[in-house]
């Protein structure tokens, strides 16, 4: 019997835990006051981190899972094996639509996404769970190979 959980072991699972609710715990959020944390779990074994970061113009904000998304992909990084996000209320928070779709495009259907409530409880989902149905970057490769062959 495995013990391994959307594919992360205990340990892996236990760091995962760890990283964002201290990701949270940095989190900038003067306004709203609602902590978040993300951390992303690479295919090569490190990790990425970010948290939440509010600005008085409100638009210009970036949620904690983009935050960790940026600071990955401007690091090299292009392969993830999980995502965790965590915030201070119970049930969990699950990322925003913009969110979802920001890693739509860099990770795939099948990522387990770990959302952690206030007592560190999680619920898990896959980001095709999270977001049926969803416009990706194969979704205009089939326009591309159209203006190909014109």
């Amino acid at each position: 019997m495995s013990n391994l959980v959307h594919g992360l072991t205990q340990a892996e699972l236990g760091e995962l835990k760890s990283r964002v609710i201290a990701a949270k715990n940095v989190a900038y959020c003067p306004y709203s006051h609602f902590h978040v944390g993300a951390a992303l779990l690479c295919e090569d074994g490190s990790w990425i981190t970010g948290g939440n970061v509010e600005n008085a113009s409100y638009p210009v904000s970036i949620c904690a899972e983009r935050t960790a998304l940026v600071k990955a992909i401007s690091e090299g990084k292009r392969k993830f094996r999980a995502l965790g996000v965590a915030t201070d209320i119970s049930p969990p928070a699950s990322p925003c639509g913009m969110c979802r779709q920001a890693i739509r495009e860099f990770c795939s259907l099948e990522i387990p996404i770990f959302m952690y409530d206030k007592h560190g409880d999680y619920i898990v989902k896959t980001l095709e769970e999270l977001l049926p149905m969803s416009f990706g970057p194969d979704s205009l490769s089939a326009i591309g190979a159209a203006r190909t062959w014109r």
